[in-house]
């Protein structure tokens, strides 16, 4: 297909894929002329990828070329690249190992991976994440406790093993892979968190018998 017909099969304006072509993100098409070039499938899935990572991930483009490196790299096994796209997403904290809070924190969570035997690398982003977040609540007067975190992170392992994994199509293209795990952290993380609102104040309104509606 020609770019202008690359350009309606994915929604994306020829003026942007020349920009992803001269990043280097957008591998070229196959030359038929001075001035022409086709393109395949594979440049469509590239496309919605990159599409994915930029709209719905909000990623800066040094990560993008980072996951997309991992993608093309061969060597690397599916693991990997996932994870490359996982840990890319995550928002920057920044580690305070001279708060002594945070350090208590911090072991909290490592001691939570280890009972849980999740298998989690030391420096998984989501870490430091969880930290933050306990530490947040002890300083609030809300202390996340092992048996609270516990519940919170078995709710969370039903939702992937049960739910989530099952959509990524590990069978196919890498591209396809990352794009639905993406889709996935991101949008569904928002539909978890959108959910868990309307229970609240539908638990609420129950306990308080509420009848109106809050302004």
């Amino acid at each position: 297909m020609r770019i202008s017909q690359l350009s309606a099969a994915t929604d994306v304006p020829v003026p942007t894929i020349k920009y992803y072509l001269r990043e280097g993100l957008l591998p070229p098409g196959e030359q038929t002329s001075a001035t022409r070039a086709e393109y395949g499938e594979g440049h469509v899935r590239r496309l919605r990828l990159i599409r994915a990572l930029l709209k719905v991930g909000r990623l800066p483009i040094a990560a993008i070329r980072r996951v997309l490196a991992a993608v093309d790299d061969e060597s690397l096994d599916m693991h990997t690249v996932l994870g490359t796209a996982h840990y890319a997403l995550a928002p920057a904290v920044e580690p305070r190992p001279d708060d002594e809070d945070w350090r208590r924190a911090r072991a909290e969570v490592d001691r939570l991976v280890d009972d849980l035997d999740w298998r989690v690398t030391p420096f998984a982003p989501a870490r430091d994440e969880l930290a933050q977040a306990v530490l947040t609540l002890g300083r609030l007067g809300m202390p996340a406790t092992g048996e609270r975190l516990r519940s919170y992170a078995e709710a969370a392992l039903r939702l992937v093993t049960e739910r989530e994994t099952g959509v990524i199509p590990f069978d196919g293209p890498r591209e396809s892979a990352v794009e639905a795990l993406v889709v996935l952290t991101v949008v569904y993380g928002r539909i978890f968190d959108a959910m868990r609102r309307l229970a609240q104040e539908s638990v609420s309104a129950g306990r308080f018998e509420a009848g109106g509606s809050p302004d």
